[in-house]
């Protein structure tokens, strides 16, 4: 999936290979950064990169937080928009875009969220998504991506995200924030095995939910003040 870009509106119509949204889109933050808000490390106004159909900006909205949340694919912004209608959210607001392009944002976020987006961009991209992120962030903004690293797909798996090293996350994202840390963390996820005969997933721990615990970085990084 390196130069790849997947076509994300026929995932949120059910129609890709997961038969229904991706399955680290829990109904709910992830835990990695769920903790991170009950921590108090996320401040107004909150970028949420490459949002999807928007648990993340949802959740946010519903505590007082004023969220944008940007993302390729109309019908997941389409889904997030009627989502946040329905439960009265008017903090939170939903836009397509080419989240390695955007623009209109310069300076404003004094948070930026990338909750399991990073290796669903085709390498190439990753550049103009940190360029762009780092332009729509205010001084001393804060940055935290959630990724998967590398081997949490079995090797043999021909079509999967762009796991990373924690050397090369580190390499690109200090070409544009201060990192304060890279941590092993978890992206908790409904994956099931493949069928038979596909290459199959090492044992994993799963949560309290039995949501399956892959292995991924969470990365800490700010915008210099």
């Amino acid at each position: 999936m390196d130069s790849e870009v997947m076509d994300w509106d026929s995932v949120y119509r059910g129609e890709g290979d997961f038969e229904g949204p991706p399955p680290w889109n829990i109904g709910e933050p992830q835990p990695e950064l769920a903790e991170l808000i009950r921590a108090g490390k996320v401040r107004s106004d909150v970028l949420d990169a490459g949002c999807g159909v928007a648990e993340l900006s949802l959740a946010l909205a519903a505590q007082g937080y004023t969220v944008v949340g940007i993302d390729l694919s109309d019908t997941a912004i389409a889904a997030a928009t009627k989502a946040a209608e329905e439960r009265g959210l008017t903090s939170a607001t939903f836009v397509q875009g080419d989240i390695t392009a955007f623009t209109g944002y310069d300076g404003r976020f004094n948070t930026i969220l990338d909750s399991t987006l990073f290796h669903s961009i085709p390498v190439e991209g990753r550049d103009g998504y940190l360029s762009s992120v780092q332009r729509a962030a205010a001084p001393g903004a804060r940055f935290f991506i959630l990724v998967f690293a590398k081997g949490a797909f079995p090797a043999e798996l021909e079509e999967k995200p762009n796991e990373v090293e924690e050397d090369e996350l580190r390499a690109a994202v200090s070409k544009y924030f201060d990192i304060d840390e890279i941590r092993p963390a978890f992206i908790h996820s409904t994956m099931q095995q493949f069928g038979d005969g596909a290459p199959q997933f090492p044992p994993r721990d799963t949560d309290e939910k039995g949501r399956m615990k892959m292995p991924a970085f969470l990365v800490s990084a700010r915008k210099p003040a």
